[in-house]
């Protein structure tokens, strides 16, 4: 795992730092931007994340491919049902504000995506655990069913600087037009970029 220079390694829950907690290496620093994208349990076969992880000559490369093959709508696609979607919406929400500050977010038929500053002593790692736990519970009990709701491992890049910053808030809220879900950012409900028609 590659640990760029100034970082330590983190060694243990408490501590700030680089760490794995599978395959994908999470940086946890608190007064952090960071970009989050995670994904409902089925939206990409496990088997094609393996082939991917294996064939992709980078990490900019492997990411690619999952983003095409959750823009391309796999899977059940809960999120796209807005009883749920709200329920993820004022989830992530909730502790703007509080636990960080929330910039940009947008909610995909199978994936979320998000842009926030962590408050110093906050955690990346429990932020998401309560994210994703109490979405998990409501979402299934909504749709009347039980299990994993989420995958497990959400993909996450620090920001570098403000112009990194511009182009994640763009990709963010551009996605659901590239997925060919609404013809204007502001046109998709469940967006830092809607905006309500009168």
């Amino acid at each position: 795992m590659y640990i760029p220079a100034g970082y330590k390694k983190k060694t243990s829950k408490d501590d700030f730092g680089w760490h794995s907690r599978g395959k994908l290496p999470h940086l946890d620093s608190d007064a952090h931007t960071q970009f989050i994208t995670f994904r409902l349990v089925d939206s990409v076969p496990q088997e094609l994340v393996e082939k991917w992880r294996t064939e992709a000559k980078t990490e900019a490369a492997f990411r690619k491919k999952i983003e095409t093959c959750l823009d391309s709508g796999l899977g059940k696609c809960w999120l796209g049902e807005p009883d749920i979607a709200e329920i993820v919406e004022n989830s992530m929400k909730h502790f703007d504000g509080v636990r960080y500050d929330l910039h940009a977010w947008v909610i995909m038929p199978n994936h979320c995506h998000l842009t926030f500053t962590q408050y110093e002593g906050e955690h990346l790692s429990a932020i998401m655990h309560s994210i994703k736990s109490f979405t998990a519970q409501n979402a299934n009990k909504e749709l009347g069913r039980q299990g994993q709701f989420w995958q497990h491992e959400s993909f996450d890049r620090y920001i570098r600087d403000a112009r990194h910053f511009r182009a994640v808030v763009r990709y963010i809220e551009m996605n659901p037009v590239k997925a060919r879900l609404c013809a204007k950012p502001e046109d998709w409900r469940f967006s830092s970029a809607f905006l309500p028609k009168d």
